[in-house]
């Protein structure tokens, strides 16, 4: 993981597509390298490691957002295996997925007992449909809603065990939130680079706007936070990488929170360095002004994040 958060962090900076970078390896690869069969594990993991095969996450809902708690899309286990039912939204790159990994329900888990189940759906599987979303967000992947109208899968398309609860859905929310840490801190540093080579070569009054503190002084504040919010990233992925799924669970949200806050901080300083330039095609900055806000939202918003450390860190009273 320590390894993987670097490689993601330079993918940032050059705007690697996410489905590649964090969805397929750190979600699904982790979700079946630790739960999955040894036919999953063949079938998948060489693929998602080296990048010939992809693998797209499905747990956002409607209603539900992606509160693991009011997940409503049903798993219903037939003698053949199971039959799917539900609704996703934003959920990337599902046209050029192989399959999608997704989060349902048990059918009496609506009884009080919350069961929620990972089945790998090939992307042609019947009665499996997809909407394109238009955004105004520049990506390389486009954004879907998904049907699942009585989708009929095997037995074996269900990843880990069906009366595991939370803990094989967690196993693979941790490592997204690190890698998602990466990449904004990557984005960050690359709009941070290019201010900083503006204001060494803009020139006004025969002094580079770089000497004047107006301009210094909010570059080199980003860059402490980008560096503060690496640590961070940096000790999430050692305690994942340690086992420690507990600790790398809080790190790696405060992790998520501190890239993000740091990262849509550095592209605004960096925008406003280069005054109109900022927003021209040329310097490349103006399409991460939009990119930036959705560290802070996907794929948990900021004020969750804050919910869980106040919830679990701090230990205070659920609003709840």
């Amino acid at each position: 993981m320590a390894e993987l958060s670097i490689v993601l962090e330079e993918a940032g900076a050059a705007g690697a597509p996410l489905l590649m970078m964090v969805v397929s390896p750190a979600i699904c690869g982790t979700v079946i390298a630790r739960f999955g069969t040894e036919e999953q594990k063949r079938a998948w993991l060489p693929g998602l490691a080296d990048g010939s095969k992809t693998m797209a996450f499905g747990i956002t809902e409607p209603d539900a957002g992606s509160n693991s708690h009011r997940i409503t899309t049903t798993a219903t286990r037939t003698e053949e295996g199971w039959v799917l039912n539900g609704r996703k939204v934003f959920v990337s790159g599902v046209d050029i997925a192989d399959a999608t990994l997704i989060v349902g329900r048990t059918s009496d888990a609506r009884t009080g007992s919350l069961k929620p189940c990972l089945f790998i759906v090939p992307r042609d599987a019947p009665g499996f449909g997809r909407r394109h979303i238009e955004m105004e967000l520049a990506a390389n992947e486009k954004q879907f809603e998904l049907t699942l109208d009585d989708v009929h899968l095997p037995a074996e398309a269900l990843v880990g065990d069906e009366d595991a609860g939370l803990l094989q859905l967690f196993a693979g929310l941790n490592p997204e939130r690190i890698m998602t840490a990466a990449f904004a801190i990557g984005m960050g540093r690359y709009a941070l680079a290019r201010a900083v080579t503006y204001a060494k070569d803009r020139q006004v009054w025969k002094s580079p706007i770089g000497a004047h503190q107006a301009i210094a002084h909010p570059l080199a504040q980003a860059h402490i936070e980008l560096e503060l919010a690496r640590l961070m990233m940096a000790k999430a992925a050692a305690l994942y990488d340690a086992g420690d799924d507990m600790g790398a669970g809080e790190a790696a949200n405060m992790a998520k929170y501190a890239a993000a806050e740091a990262c849509v901080k550095a592209v605004d300083t960096s925008v406003h360095t280069l005054g109109g330039n900022g927003l021209t095609k040329e310097f490349g900055l103006a399409r991460l002004i939009t990119a930036a806000r959705v560290a802070r939202i996907a794929p948990v918003s900021r004020e969750m994040i804050l919910n869980f450390v106040s919830h679990q860190t701090l230990g205070l009273p659920k609003s709840y």
